[in-house]
């Protein structure tokens, strides 16, 4: 199975881009008018985020968004195929932070969110890197697509480290210098177990992992913002945001992150995934209130 789904994703890679395009535009149509994919939670995502908006203005953002969500899946099938040399020419990107950061002799954590895409992202750092760039990955329950998404993502030097083995697996590559990158605005499985903090205004939990693994192993913070120049290009945007996690008061890496999130949306709307439940946890003062962050 492997081998067929394989063999179909890269004779479909080999398509202009253009061309793949327009079967994104097909999808698109498909997905939002006639099936109306997650809809419902889109739109209401929107609307907390941005109450100030009319119907009209948020129904644009969600129609940019499932453009933009389309076109990663289509942009991923072509990256089965792409050179490093071709890929380098879509994408742009300060890795001075990355030297700064390598030419101290830390280690470094590279923050984002779910942004579009983020598959170049993902790419992007591991082919402008001089670190050895770890990426987390969650096996698919497929293991024919599991294994391409492996193939894929390794592909310019990424090592993969499934996220039901990162314990196990994690230490064999902190004992030099590396770079692990952390889509770190994930929903926490418990909200007892999680930050508190607003997120557009709502309380919202966040997982703890990625300020408390910078925090033992001592590493930089660097934020990352991708988002699109036009179709089929990238800008990947890093920002330090501090060289020693353990100076700094339990939450504020969290919360830098949260903040730094908001403020990419709102420059950049259509560009977050909004078709995951992003407020899915009450906020219970009684509860939670011990893990407020401000």
């Amino acid at each position: 199975m492997y081998y067929l789904i394989y063999s179909l994703f890269y004779l479909l890679s080999l398509l202009p881009w253009r061309v793949l395009y327009l079967l994104s535009d097909g999808i698109y149509l498909l997905i939002y008018y006639v099936i109306g994919y997650r809809k419902k939670v889109v739109f209401d995502n929107i609307a907390v985020a941005f109450p100030e908006k009319s119907l009209a203005e948020r129904t644009a953002i969600a129609k940019a968004f499932y453009r933009n969500f389309v076109d990663t899946f289509i942009e991923t099938i072509k990256l089965v195929s792409i050179s490093e040399q071709a890929f380098r020419r879509r994408l742009r990107i300060n890795r001075d932070v990355l030297d700064q950061v390598y030419a101290s002799g830390k280690s470094i954590q590279i923050h984002s969110a779910h942004f579009f895409n983020w598959e170049f992202l993902n790419l992007g750092i591991a082919a402008n890197t001089p670190y050895r760039w770890l990426g987390v990955f969650t096996p698919i329950s497929s293991k024919a697509f599991s294994r391409i998404m492996w193939d894929l993502r390794s592909k310019f030097g990424t090592v993969l480290i499934p996220a039901t083995e990162f314990r196990t697996q994690f230490h064999q590559y902190a004992r030099g210098q590396y770079s692990l990158g952390l889509v770190a605005d994930q929903s926490p499985g418990s909200p007892m177990n999680a930050f508190w903090t607003k997120f557009f205004g709502r309380m919202t939990p966040f997982v703890k992992g990625p300020e408390k693994g910078a925090k033992n192993m001592d590493t930089a913070i660097v934020m990352a913002d991708i988002y699109k120049i036009k179709r089929g290009y990238y800008q990947i945007d890093l920002s330090l945001l501090t060289m020693e996690p353990r100076e700094t008061p339990d939450g504020y890496i969290t919360k830098s992150l949260i903040n730094f999130t908001e403020d990419c949306i709102r420059k950049r709307p259509d560009n977050y995934l909004w078709s995951h439940r992003r407020w899915k946890f009450p906020y219970d003062a009684e509860k939670y209130q011990h893990l407020v962050v401000d």
